[in-house]
């Protein structure tokens, strides 16, 4: 698949070279502006694929900025003192029996972590400009209280018959950000949080 991307984009390149060098050509010849028609045709062929990565880069920014995140809203300790010595009886479900409600992009599954709390991952996408969103919440099943939510954005084209990255590459935000996250370090807290609630039964 990356020899068929490589020589696709040299491809494309080249093609391209030769439509600047035509408009070039084509602009001296009839006495017009050959740096206008010149930069005009590459903007052309550049808009003609990649018209959409700025805006996709510049949106998942800005979702990441202001919607993306990790909130706790009661730590352990806290929930620990208002349920005393429960914790220590709950049993972890190994595996993560879960039921899952919706299609293969957009989703719920909820996880059964123990006897007391539910974590629920909702995926959805493709929102505007090939955003997928994901929140997980972690639910006290007693009261339905929700102690702790991560928020995440990501990029991608995905399409089935090229993977998850899809046939635009460059769209999927890994390519220009070393996870793909809003932020790895709330993802990696989230996960080490949400542990602690799992109990300490056998």
């Amino acid at each position: 698949m990356g020899f068929v991307i490589i020589v696709a984009g040299i491809l494309y390149l080249l093609i391209s070279m030769g439509v600047v060098i035509w408009a070039i050509s084509y602009a001296k010849k009839y006495g017009k502006s050959a740096k206008r028609w010149g930069w005009g045709a590459a903007l052309g062929m550049y808009l003609l694929v990649f018209w959409d990565w700025i805006p996709t880069v510049v949106t998942h920014q800005y979702y990441c900025a202001t919607e993306a995140g990790f909130w706790v809203y009661k730590t352990p300790a806290q929930w620990m003192k208002e349920n005393p010595g429960v914790m220590e009886g709950l049993v972890v479900n190994n595996g993560y029996p879960s039921s899952h409600i919706g299609d293969m992009m957009n989703y719920t599954d909820t996880n059964f972590l123990n006897q007391r709390f539910n974590l629920v991952h909702k995926h959805q996408g493709p929102l505007f400009l090939h955003r997928w969103m994901r929140e997980d919440t972690l639910v006290d099943i007693k009261n339905n209280e929700i102690l702790a939510r991560y928020v995440e954005f990501t990029t991608s084209q995905e399409r089935r018959q090229a993977g998850w990255s899809g046939w635009k590459f460059w769209l999927d935000s890994s390519f220009w950000m070393d996870s793909g996250y809003c932020s790895e370090k709330n993802a990696i807290e989230s996960g080490k949080w949400i542990n602690q609630f799992k109990g300490g039964g056998k």
